[in-house]
């Protein structure tokens, strides 16, 4: 009985198959072929070109260093010693394969706690044909996805920098890109009204399409659960679907103009919105009810994002825990808890970034880029909030005293998109449970997340950014 699974065994042959037409062997390409009953046409622009050669010369390399080429061979000597000898040679082994896994990018990104992103990156990524929109990493394993105002979205390895795919099927610019939380399907949107299901698991084929925007469908995420979607448009309104359906579940309206994001919170029951009406909102996504309106920006709402738990000390320091006005309304309906209750609740905090060159948190303090704010991401670690503008930079906030403590040029026109990476330190992928199965309460710390941040611009580019 074969140790591979059927996907792993056909990925195999269509590799062998691409060595060998490659290598002009093509009497042993056509028998395999038969013998398999694989249909493969050999594509430069595919996955498994030169991928045989870069997986072998990677065992050989593995090998090399952990010395499993030689088998162990001990002198002549007394049990006791030949035991004592093998075991020096076993811990030697182990030894050189630590070292060989410690310079993996994913090991050194997971080393540093308060690690933030600094010149230069580690990879350029290159390959679109218009500004990049939106990043997403993907939740267990090195993919980097990325959508793009040339319709297409492309499937990167972050940790290498190499190219994988291109996705087509949107016939205008693709706004936004999300995972679920499994890292099985991949959602999109785009100024052509429709979203659309990739299946990461089946050649990233599109399974799914979703009509029922009237204008540009601009930001699209997963809800937790990963049974449905959410999506903001510039029709005004928020839609909520079902993924195995498809069907419309929701229409939410309130916005007066172009809704430019969406967020749902960790636990689902809340979702934020900002608009070009300059207002962000806050939603139930069971009822449609808008539970409150936040009003302070100066021009169109570009981001919007909850802080996680980690971060709420941080942001109560800064603005003082009885001065901060919205802290009361943010909260889930007819909660009675306590304080100290509360504060372990899902969704307490919002930031927001505009076009007025400004970041709000809700409500504490200000801060300023010198051009449009365009993306947000919240540390990790809870104590700082990354922000990227139109001014080309990402800058670090420290938010227990709303300092900015480090200005990175990022890129050479306006960034446009920031995210920090999604997979668990020290993860065993195949074990990572979805967030649909785990307890509705949050855990007692923070998960800790590998230190890896991606960037996108109008200068077509993508920079991954690692310690």
């Amino acid at each position: 009985m074969s140790l591979l699974s059927e996907r792993q065994r056909m990925d195999l042959h269509k590799s062998m198959l691409d060595y060998l037409h490659a290598s002009g062997f093509a009497a042993a390409f056509n028998a395999l072929k038969e013998d398999t009953g694989t249909e493969y046409t050999p594509d430069p622009k595919a996955k498994y070109t030169g991928l045989l050669e870069k997986k072998w010369t990677s065992v050989i390399r593995l090998q090399k260093k952990v010395g499993l080429f030689r088998p162990y061979q001990p002198p002549q000597t007394s049990k006791p010693m030949l035991i004592t000898l093998q075991i020096m040679d076993l811990e030697n082994r182990n030894a050189a394969l630590q070292e060989e896994l410690s310079l993996s990018p994913a090991r050194r990104a997971a080393s540093q706690t308060d690690w933030v992103p600094r010149a230069p990156a580690a990879h350029v990524l290159t390959g679109h044909r218009a500004p990049i929109t939106r990043v997403a990493f993907h939740p267990q394993y090195s993919i980097l996805a990325s959508a793009s105002e040339d319709a297409t979205v492309k499937i990167w390895d972050w940790e290498t920098g190499e190219f994988e795919r291109t996705l087509k099927g949107h016939t205008k610019a693709v706004m936004d890109v999300d995972f679920d939380h499994k890292g099985n399907l991949l959602v999109t949107c785009s100024s052509d009204l429709f979203i659309k299901i990739w299946d990461s698991q089946n050649e990233w084929k599109n399974t799914k399409t979703f009509p029922g925007h009237e204008h540009s469908v601009s930001a699209v995420r997963f809800m937790p659960g990963d049974q449905f979607i959410v999506s903001a448009s510039r029709d005004r309104t928020i839609r909520v679907f079902d993924v195995a359906s498809t069907h419309l579940v929701r229409t939410i309206s309130g916005h007066s103009e172009w809704v430019r994001c969406i967020v749902p919170s960790e636990d689902g029951r809340m979702i934020a919105s900002g608009s070009k009406d300059q207002t962000a909102r806050i939603w139930d996504p069971l009822t449609g009810e808008s539970k409150m309106e936040l009003r302070g920006h100066e021009h169109d709402i570009e981001v919007i994002v909850f802080a996680p738990i980690a971060a709420y000390a941080a942001i109560r320091e800064l603005g003082g825990y009885l001065s901060v006005f919205w802290i009361s309304r943010i909260r889930l309906p007819n909660s009675t808890k306590q304080n100290t209750d509360r504060s372990k609740r899902h969704g307490l905090y919002v930031a927001t970034g505009a076009r007025d060159k400004t970041i709000k948190l809700w409500d504490t303090q200000s801060a300023w880029h010198d051009n449009w704010v365009r993306a947000l991401a919240f540390h990790p670690s809870g104590k700082y909030l990354l922000s990227a503008a139109d001014d080309k930079t990402i800058r670090v906030w420290e938010l227990s005293t709303g300092r900015c403590m480090k200005t990175v040029d990022a890129h050479g026109h306006f960034v446009t998109t920031l995210a920090w990476g999604r997979q668990i330190a020290g993860a065993n992928a195949d074990k990572v449970e979805s967030k649909a199965d785990a307890d509705a309460g949050p855990s007692a710390e923070p998960e800790k997340l590998v230190n890896v941040v991606a960037s996108g611009s109008v200068d077509l580019t993508i920079k991954i950014w690692l310690p």
